[in-house]
Formats: C-alpha cells, sequence, structure tokens
C-alpha cells in the first residue's frame, strides 16, 4: 500500500513516520507565517498537500490530533478525528481549536497532526421495523453506570 501524497505549495511538508513504531505519519502546517490561535478559537490549518491511498476498497485515512499538543498546550481538532475519505483529492486542512485559557502560536512546517491509515467495514443498510432486544434497550449516557 503506498500514500501517494502531491504537494499543492512549495514550502509543504510530506508527511513523515517519526519512528519506525509510529502509527500514523505527522502532518505539517504549511502557512507563509506564524498564526495565532486564541483560547476558545477554531483556526483551519492547511497542510498544503492532496493525497491519494493506493489500496482497495475498505480503508480510510484519519487525521488525529497530536498528543503533544493536546496534552501540553490543549490544541486538538475541533471534529475529534478527521475523515479523509479514499475519493476525495482537495488539500487537506487541519481544523484546530485551542482548547484552553492561553493563546498558541503555530509555526510554519509545525506538526499539528497525525494521519493514519485504518482498515473500514461498510455494512449492507437495510430499513427494519423492529430491532432486537438487548438487556440496556433504549438506555444512553450513564445507563450503565457513573458518568
Amino acid at each position: 500500500m503506498k500514500l501517494r501524497v502531491k504537494k499543492l505549495r512549495e514550502n509543504a511538508v510530506l508527511p513523515k513516520r517519526m519512528t519506525q513504531g509510529s502509527a500514523g505519519c505527522d502532518l505539517f502546517a504549511c502557512i507563509d507565517g506564524p498564526m495565532k490561535i486564541l483560547p476558545g478559537q477554531t483556526l483551519p490549518v492547511p497542510a498544503g498537500i492532496a493525497v491519494s491511498l493506493e489500496a482497495a476498497d475498505g480503508y480510510v485515512l484519519l487525521v488525529y490530533a497530536r498528543s503533544s499538543l493536546a496534552m501540553k498546550h490543549g490544541i486538538a481538532l475541533i471534529n475529534s478525528v478527521g475523515v479523509v475519505d479514499l475519493d476525495y483529492r482537495g488539500e487537506i486542512i487541519v481544523p484546530l481549536h485551542n482548547f484552553s485559557e492561553t493563546a498558541y502560536e503555530i509555526s510554519p512546517g509545525e506538526r499539528i497532526a497525525q494521519l493514519i491509515a485504518a482498515p473500514v467495514v461498510f455494512p449492507e443498510i437495510e430499513q427494519a421495523e423492529e430491532l432486537d432486544d438487548t438487556p440496556r434497550g433504549e438506555g444512553g449516557f450513564g445507563s450503565t453506570g457513573k458518568l
């Protein structure tokens, strides 16, 4: 399986696995100058690349927060996990949110997220009048114990 990457801007950095054991590869900010994210603010940060995963159906590319940015600075994806469908050929944009009370400055070329290829299952969708019973039933948030 290969991830083909097209640079959309000259200063774009190709995704990179930082260690042999890394599950994903880092995505880098492709911006012309520093970008400040204020507390509570969400900004779209371009990666400057488009991708094509050479794989059979059954895979998806997922964009996750970098744990160090989230833990140390409160910077993470606003939608928790971004989905890059296999047929999407546009630029990868990372919607970063500042969950902290301190402004954070992203630098050009900074590692901002990680990209992971994962298998996905496509169930056949069938309308049903009734669903099977389970011990939990319709119990929702907190129904199985403390929230």
